[in-house]
């Protein structure tokens, strides 16, 4: 009798994979300063303030930049490897991102196969015909399970995202809406799509922090298990954002056209 080999995943070949579950299209969110807040909204509401609010500043935010520090560990069979990259990155609206590699460390097999590919596949989900399929409306996604808390940070509205279409750019799971703003303050999720069979899972947290008028990402971290005892952890954290152009925003007063937050540069 043959005896069966036990097959395990190599690392190498599950690092691409790490690109498909990691939501590339993290992007601006305006806010809304100075907005009446209402009470007591319902899911159609909030929906319906969401989608407008992003609509209707989508333009707003003409430039800006900031540094991201991207980290990848894995630790399990055979071996176990750290990578790092730091990369400069400005905006052009309506669709256009330039990345600068500032420095690297760790594994280069890692950074030239995960770590830039990361680069590549987020210009990618820039085209028009990708923002539309991953926007976050009742387009693309059924919402549920809403409820409303009081909280300091005003993220005060929380409800349930499942995506229409097993889009690998989609995800589902639970959102925090901030109530002032009504743009999206934190996401806990999973893909919608599992990329691979030697993934078994992936948790997808993300967070994002006003800058001046807008949000933008502040950290998004993936944690995948791989079948066989394998887990990769893959991190951006977004670092020293400077808004340089921004057109005026309805409902709001007059603002100066760049502002800054320096956030630690751990990088220098």
């Amino acid at each position: 009798m043959i005896e069966a080999k036990k097959v395990r995943p190599s690392p190498l070949s599950i690092l691409p994979l790490l690109i498909l579950v990691w939501p590339g299209g993290a992007r601006a969110q305006s806010s809304a300063p100075g907005a009446i807040v209402e009470s007591r909204l319902d899911l159609p509401q909030v929906l319906d303030k969401l989608v407008q609010k992003n609509a209707e500043r989508a333009d707003a935010l003409q430039k800006y930049q900031g540094r991201r520090l991207y980290t990848l560990d894995y630790k399990g069979f055979p071996t176990s490897f750290h990578a790092e990259m730091v990369v400069d990155m400005t905006y052009d609206a309506p669709a256009t991102k330039q990345f600068k590699i500032v420095s690297q460390s760790g594994s280069q097999l890692v950074i030239d196969r995960v770590l830039k590919r990361l680069l590549e596949a987020e210009q990618e989900s820039m085209n028009e015909e990708n923002r539309t399929r991953v926007a976050l409306n009742p387009s693309n996604y059924e919402f549920s399970g809403f409820e409303h808390q009081d909280t300091p940070d005003s993220c005060s509205y929380t409800l349930n995202v499942e995506p229409k279409n097993p889009n690998k750019l989609l995800y589902r799971g639970r959102i925090w809406v901030d109530s002032k703003d009504f743009a999206v303050c934190r996401i806990e999720a999973e893909p919608a799509k599992n990329p691979s069979f030697w993934i078994k899972k992936v948790a997808i947290q993300h967070t994002y922090l006003k800058v001046g008028d807008f949000w933008l990402p502040s950290e998004n971290q993936s944690v995948s298990s791989v079948r066989g005892g394998g887990r990769a952890v893959l991190t951006i954290k977004y670092l020293n954002y400077v808004i340089l152009a921004a057109r005026g925003l309805k409902g709001s007063e007059a603002s100066p056209s760049s502002s800054a937050l320096a956030l630690p540069n751990r990088a220098e």
